[in-house]
């Protein structure tokens, strides 16, 4: 039986199973590769013990699809035959997957799991999770509106406004990256132009249709 292929594989590292320059090692493969923090925190199922063994959780892109069998030789050539479990297809979002590498994705969150700091997060060999993130039609018009919702709640004028608030407070909004909404904006420059002037002219001249009291439209 044919076994399945891929490109995107998540795997498990043990600090234990591994050599002291595991990352050079890691890196020295030539495709990108994202490591999370040590899990070091995650709490335990087992009775009589608090956590669970310490761990890192690593996305793998392979150049072309290929097994699991053939990423797991791999790694097991540069760190050891002891050093990777649980070699899997990425079958869910990628942006979920790295997500999950702090426990800030959706099911993670919902399970109350430890959340750890992004900024540990190691990239190998230019990994960018926004060259992974795929959008369907449904997604796309669903970014669009949470943009325009924004433009106008928050008053940004311009795309320079909408950058710098994507960058300081997208994460509270659940943003993606500016890149990724820029291939979304693409699209609709006409209608996100009416937005931002709609923004402009109430700043230049003011609204006279709403209790500036209250804020009710009159």
């Amino acid at each position: 039986m044919a076994k399945d292929k891929a490109r995107y594989f998540t795997f498990l590292l043990y600090p234990e199973s591994i050599p002291e320059d595991w990352e050079m090692k890691l890196e020295s493969i030539g495709l990108p590769i994202a490591i999370s923090p040590l899990h070091d925190k995650d709490l335990s199922d087992v009775e009589g013990q608090k956590y669970k063994k310490a761990h890192y959780h690593v996305i793998y892109v392979a150049k072309n699809p290929v097994t699991t069998d053939s990423v797991r030789k791999k790694v097991r050539q540069i760190l050891g035959d002891k050093s990777v479990s649980m070699v899997q297809i990425v079958v869910q979002s990628m942006e979920n997957i790295y997500l999950y590498l702090t426990h800030e994705s959706k099911d993670a969150i919902a399970k109350k799991k430890r959340v750890y700091d992004k900024k540990d997060i190691k990239l190998l060999n230019n990994f960018d999770i926004d060259r992974y993130i795929t959008l369907d039609a449904e997604d796309k018009d669903d970014m669009l509106n949470d943009v325009c919702d924004l433009i106008d709640e928050n008053g940004l004028a311009n795309i320079r406004e909408l950058r710098r608030f994507v960058k300081t407070r997208g994460a509270e909004h659940n943003l993606p990256s500016m890149k990724i909404i820029n291939s979304v904006l693409r699209s609709h420059t006409g209608l996100i132009r009416l937005y931002f002037d709609a923004v402009y002219q109430e700043r230049k001249y003011g609204r006279s249709d709403f209790d500036k009291e209250t804020g009710e439209l009159k």
